[in-house]
This record gives C-alpha cells, structure tokens and sequence, in this order.
C-alpha cells in the first residue's frame, strides 16, 4: 500500500513537469517561424528588386528613344513644326519601330493627335504628359492600364518652342504585360526554391527534434523508474554528445543511489545488531540479578556488564545523534581557544587501555609544542579519538600504532598511522562516505570517518588518507592556526 502512495505522489510530481511537444513547439517558434519570415522577406525584396530592374530596363529604353527622336526633331523639322499636321504625320511615317513601341503626337494641351497604330482615342488619358510639363528634363513617366485593359508604360518627351513654351509632345507607350508574366515567374521560382528551403527545413528540423525527444523521453522514464526504487534501471548510451553525457549521469546517479540504498540497508542491519547486542545482555543480567540469592560476586560482575553495554548503547547513540546533526547542517561549534597538544595527548590516553588489551603497540611522538588553535575541544577530540580507535580497531597482535604532532606551513599536522590490515585501493575513497564499513561486520554506524571529516571541514582543516593492504593505514590532520 505504502509503494503504491509513492508511486502515485512520483507520477503526479513528473505529471507536473512533462513537456507536451514543448521542444517542437519552442523550436517552431524561435526557429521554424523565424527562418521562414526571413524567406518571406527575402521573396518579397526579390521581387521587388527584379521588378525594379526590369521596369528601370524599360525606362532607359524608351528615354533613349525619346532623345533619338527628340533631336532628330530639332535637327531636320524644328521644334516649333510639331503643331503642324504634316510634321506629325511624316514623323510617324518614318518611325521604324511601330510594331513594338506605339508613338503618339500630343498637341499643346496634351491629347493625343496622331498614333503610329492609326487609332487615336480621345478617352486615353495622358498622365505623363503633366509630369513632364513640371519635369526639369522634360519627361514624363507613367505606368497603368490603357483602355483596352493592357499594362502599359508611357514616357512623354515634351516639346517646346524657341521661347521655351509648350507645344506638345511625343509619347512612347510599350505594354510590359510580358515584363509583368517575366517578373510573376521569376517571383514564382523563387518561391518554389524556398518552399523546397523550407521543407527540407522542416525535415531535418524534426529529425533533430525527434533525436532529442525520443532520448529525453527514455530519460524520462528512466529517472522515474529511479525515483519509484528501480535503481537497477539503466539508459542506453546512443550519442556522444550532450544528451550521452546525460545518459552517463543518470546512470553514475542511479549507481550512487543504489549504493547509498544499499549502504543504508546495511547500516541498518549493523545498528539493529549493535542494539540487540548490548540490549539482550542487559536483559538477560537483569532477569539474573532480579532471582533470589544472587551471590554478591556474580551481583557485581552482572552490574558491571550492564554498565558497559548501557556505555556502549550511549556511544551508539552519539553517533546516531552525531549524524543526524550533520545531515541537518545542525553541528555547531563552541569555539574557544583549544590546546591542540593536550586533547591528542588525552585521546591517546584513553585507548591506551584498549590498545593493551589487543596486544597493539601505541606510540605518542612529539615533535614540538603544538600552539592553540580556535575550535571546539570536544569535537577536536572527537575526531582524535576516532581515529586512534580505527587504527586500533583494524591492527593485528603485534601490530603498531604511531602517532605523530607537528607544526608545518603554519598549519598543524597530526598523523595518525598503523601496520594493520589497510584499506584496499578501492575502498579508499569510500571510507569518508556515511554508512560505509570497509570492513563489513565490524561494530559501529561506519559514520565516525565522515564525521570528522565534517569537523575538520567546520574548523577549515582537512583529512587526508593513504593506505596499502597488509601494509597498513596512515591518516593525516589538518589544522589552520588561529
């Protein structure tokens, strides 16, 4: 029932953070939609720079026709002749180009005498003949649809007399029906190219967008696998990239987790054995001592048991009291000014006795007088006492444990070494971590190393280790004076 809850409350918190297409969409719109407004643009600047050219083509086509015709005027009839009918109509008869570009002669008020094509509509409205009455050059420029409907472009070139007064024009009108059909089709290819642009766009858009949903989705699922206890859940690495780094990272965390989970487990089964220990001798004395005529010796030595497993379950509970503190970021320190010199000394002292017991050399070595340091004396301590009991703990009989002070780079060294069993080469950087035993079975929470790395860190000193298996152990201390 209780995995139940918990799959349930895991699947609404992951519920809350699925992305629904949220990639496609992000990418369609800051960039599918910005890379098909940029081909919009450019179509539209296309095509508008090709209708410029080839209207501009045409302009300069029929301006230099007008002035062909403007000086051939002035040369052999004189401009004043252009209000004669003759002259109109011999200029027209020798006009070459009849069949592509129309000419008109335009009388003094602008309307249309004469046409090359023989038709001559006074509904024809000039327009370009305004303009080049108020044009510097002379010339005047229209574009639009004659009566018939048809796009056409008319350039008039005004004429004058000696005075400079009007007196009529000739008017040069082309249809650009074809420009117009030339421009649409270029406008059209250009189109279809970029539509080809943008599906192929499109398609290799997906493409990548699909290589990175489908592989974030199979994370996905695999972290909420992880999160519902599934730590064997692995994701296969496809990429070498940003999304395979991701893969080895969630697959190194599902690692870590299943070693925590599993050291977890295990230090639960070791505080549930080292209570039952204590707890079953205390009552089994208790049961003993509360029987009548209890010999007073056997009293004593009851009492005495009871004494040192209630010790020990106090200890446990230290620990216990310890790391609950430390995971809460609750340890404080009473800092005072501590005499370094005399808490190594005292927690030399007090595994003496235990040291004897197992056969273990302890030595004490001085190498000169250790000034005071700001610190708390009982975490200092602590962390003495921790590791003179490790170095103890894991010696042999006969075994020898070393114990070195000294002043070096302004920093205080204690070195802790044994020639006990050691630590191998794997296990090394695992000691320090909470709940880790490199020596499976052994008594204790296996938080004392991770706890006084944690005071060291508090007092901005450090721990460092070496060891070699069958060799031996050598821990080293860092303290910062002042």
């Amino acid at each position: 029932m209780a995995r139940v809850k918990k799959e349930g409350r895991v699947a609404r918190f992951f519920a809350r953070f699925r992305p629904k297409n949220a990639l496609t969409r992000r990418w369609l719109k800051n960039g599918f939609f910005l890379i098909v407004l940029a081909l919009m643009m450019l179509q539209f600047a296309f095509t508008a720079l090709i209708r410029y050219y080839y209207y501009d083509s045409v302009e300069r086509a029929l301006e230099s026709r007008a002035q062909v015709y403007h000086r051939t005027l002035e040369a052999y009839w004189g401009s004043e002749a252009l209000a004669a009918d003759e002259v109109g109509r011999d200029i027209i008869a020798h006009y070459s180009d009849k069949d592509k570009i129309e000419l008109q002669v335009l009388d003094a008020d602008g309307q249309v005498k004469l046409s090359s094509t023989g038709f001559v509509s006074s509904a024809d409205s000039v327009p370009d003949y305004s303009k080049a009455l108020t044009a510097q050059n002379g010339i005047g420029i229209w574009r639009g649809e004659a009566e018939t409907g048809e796009s056409v472009m008319a350039l008039t070139q005004l004429e004058t007399d000696s005075a400079g007064v009007p007196i009529g024009g000739l008017r040069y009108v082309v249809s650009i029906a074809g420009v117009n059909r030339q421009i649409v089709t270029l406008s059209l290819v250009l189109l279809g190219f970029m539509l080809v642009i943008v599906f192929f766009v499109s398609l290799s858009g997906t493409y990548f967008i699909n290589s990175i949903i489908t592989p974030v989705s199979a994370v996905n699922k695999t972290a909420r696998r992880i999160a519902m206890g599934e730590y064997d859940a692995r994701l296969e690495k496809r990429y070498n990239d940003e999304i395979g780094e991701l893969c080895d990272t969630i697959n190194f965390m599902a690692g870590e987790i299943s070693n925590a989970e599993q050291m977890k487990n295990e230090f639960i089964s070791s505080v549930s054995h080292e209570l039952r220990t204590p707890l079953t001798a205390i009552k089994g004395w208790t049961e003993t001592l509360q029987g009548e005529g209890v010999d007073p010796e056997l009293t004593a030595q009851g009492l005495a048991v009871i004494g040192k497993e209630a010790q020990r379950l106090t200890g446990l509970v230290e620990e216990l009291l310890d790391f609950s503190r430390m995971e809460s970021s609750h340890i404080h320190l009473r800092r005072e000014e501590v005499d370094v010199q005399a808490e190594l000394e005292e927690a030399v002292f007090l595994l003496r006795d235990k040291a004897a017991r197992k056969r273990v050399g302890l030595e004490y070595v001085r190498q000169s007088e250790l000034p005071a340091v700001w610190g708390d004396a009982a975490r200092i301590k602590q962390v003495f006492v921790n590791l003179l009991d490790n170095a103890v703990k894991f010696s042999r009989p006969g075994d020898r444990v070393r114990v070195e002070a000294a002043v070096v780079n302004q920093r205080i060294q204690v070195v802790v070494s044994d020639t006990g069993v050691g630590i191998p080469p794997e296990k090394l950087p695992l000691v320090t971590q909470k709940f880790y035993q490199a020596q499976p079975g052994e008594a204790g929470a296996g938080i004392g190393l991770a706890m006084a790395e944690e005071i060291l860190r508090l007092h901005g000193g450090s721990l460092e280790m070496d060891s070699e298996p069958d060799m031996g152990t050598t821990v080293t201390v860092w303290l910062p004076l002042g």
